[in-house]
């Protein structure tokens, strides 16, 4: 499998794509990360109310122990602070529900944040490599002597424009036919560069 060209221009930018790509994933996964945390600020009240309603829970059933079995009132006193204690609790459980609230939102922000950019342009650099690497990989199976440019030669013919094969050559089919050697190795190299491979060494 053939993952970069051999080409040194088109080979630089091969690797560059690719460190631009593993850079873009960390930027926006940073990002992600960054407006889970921002969000997540929005679950303060929440905590406000769990500490709140804790304390109120707390301070009233202190108030009821401490007016419990008092002489003659038994624990007449005590109930109603106890029973109060209750909202307390509900108090609590309200900041609890708003704060798993919170954190649920912020995750799911945070994650479509940083997903929606990073497989747009990871996607679209995968099928550009996929797409080079089965083409040069193929490629490379039938480059390895000089004969193998009549192939490369004829599949210009068919790939490349009509304006690129007139540079080459008035009659570039003619000149295939022929064996023209020179309009033979200049068509094929069209093909090749396309393909990010070098001629054979022969060649």
């Amino acid at each position: 499998m053939k993952l970069y060209a051999d080409l040194p221009g088109r080979r630089l930018c091969q690797i560059l794509a690719d460190v631009g790509v593993l850079a873009w994933v960390a930027l926006w996964a940073w990002v992600g990360h960054r407006v889970h945390d921002v969000t997540m600020a929005l679950a303060e009240p929440g905590r406000q109310l769990q500490d709140a309603g804790a304390g109120f829970r707390e301070k009233l059933n202190a108030a009821g122990d401490g007016v419990d079995n008092l002489p003659v009132l038994d624990d007449r006193v005590a109930g109603p602070f106890r029973s109060a204690a209750g909202a307390g609790t509900d108090i609590e459980k309200a900041g609890t529900d708003l704060v798993s609230a919170v954190e649920r939102f912020a995750l799911l922000i945070g994650w479509t944040t940083a997903l929606v950019p990073i497989v747009i342009v990871v996607l679209v650099w995968a099928f550009a490599r996929g797409r080079f690497v089965r083409r040069a990989s193929a490629a490379q199976h039938f480059i390895d002597a000089d004969e193998d440019l009549d192939l490369f030669a004829l599949r210009a013919m068919t790939n490349q424009p009509m304006a690129v094969l007139a540079k080459v050559s008035s009659d570039p089919s003619g000149a295939w036919r022929r064996g023209d050697r020179d309009t033979i190795t200049a068509l094929a190299l069209l093909e090749l560069k396309d393909s990010g491979l070098l001629p054979p060494r022969t060649a």
